[in-house]
């Protein structure tokens, strides 16, 4: 096989994963165009149209899903065989792609890539974050970081992590105005921030105390998604907001925000570092996972 034929199997089998022409010229470090045009010369020369392309969407043909079926355990089967390789290799090597939930990237990613880039030399980082949950592997990441309620199956989970923490905060200038809450029910008489995920639902503000959980459904005017922007609310004095411990810690410290209802609410569950269950795993990923692991002091 020529080594242009690969080339146009492997453009293909990223547009069929991603079903976008962009996204697969992202994960293969070339142009949109390059894509395109490695697909229609895969097409012309066997004659068959493997997509189907509008200027919205990308979808797979018959021909074309069959194909996928049949490239991707080979694909994969080449990834394991040439990451195998890298137990050789003095340092780590290559590209580690990493996702990770926007509201909690920071504080957990943060402090080691500094010291961990320093280190690998010859180890390049990726790191996408975003609060959506995705497929790691249908969007060509290595490997992922959630918590551990929502770990997908077939995955090989490593704890990386002290367990995060959720904290209700508001500025002094609120609580000049409101008597602070000692109970999830006084939160009725406040206003406060609706969390929502990046899909638009909402979640609850959860508490729990003496093993017996409980929920509370804010009904005010603002919905956030971002923690960011639910702090920069908390901090104008307009509601309360309900954010990672974490991200509000520098405000406390500094005393532009106050905590309260902390005998209320419990550590969340661990985080950990996920990645498809397979024989091998690349140097660099695994330089990825010990750095996570040590900076937990675990």
């Amino acid at each position: 096989m020529r080594t242009t034929d690969l080339a146009e199997l492997a453009a293909f089998d990223a547009v069929a994963r991603h079903r976008s022409f962009r996204k697969a010229s992202e994960e293969r470090g070339v142009t949109a165009s390059a894509i395109s045009h490695a697909v229609a010369n895969l097409e012309a020369r066997i004659g068959i149209r493997l997509l189907n392309r509008t200027t919205r969407s990308v979808s797979l043909t018959d021909a074309g899903a069959m194909l996928l079926a049949d490239l991707s355990p080979a694909f994969n089967s080449i990834g394991s065989a040439l990451d195998a390789l890298n137990q050789y290799r003095e340092t780590p090597f290559g590209k580690v792609r990493i996702n990770a939930p926007n509201s909690i990237a920071p504080f957990v990613l943060g402090p080691i890539i500094g010291t961990l880039v320093e280190r690998n030399p010859k180890l390049v980082l990726e790191v996408i974050a975003t609060d959506r949950l995705v497929d790691i592997v249908q969007e060509g990441f290595d490997a992922g970081i959630r918590l551990g309620e929502s770990l997908h199956e077939g995955m090989t989970a490593v704890r990386i992590n002290r367990r995060l923490r959720f904290t209700v905060v508001g500025s002094p200038a609120y609580f000049a105005r409101r008597p602070m809450p000692t109970t999830p029910d006084d939160l009725k008489q406040h206003v406060c921030i609706r969390n929502m995920f990046a899909t638009g639902a909402h979640y609850p503000w959860w508490f729990n105390r003496d093993g017996s959980d409980v929920e509370f459904e804010p009904t005010g005017p603002i919905a956030l998604h971002d923690h960011e922007l639910m702090i920069e609310a908390a901090l104008a004095g307009v509601a309360l907001a309900y954010v990672w411990e974490d991200r509000a810690r520098p405000y406390i410290a500094s005393g532009r925000l106050v905590n309260c209802l902390e005998a209320w609410i419990a550590p969340e569950n661990w985080l950990y570092i996920y990645y498809p269950t397979r024989k091998h795993i690349s140097a660099g990923l695994r330089a990825v996972i010990d750095a996570l692991r040590g900076s937990a002091g675990i």
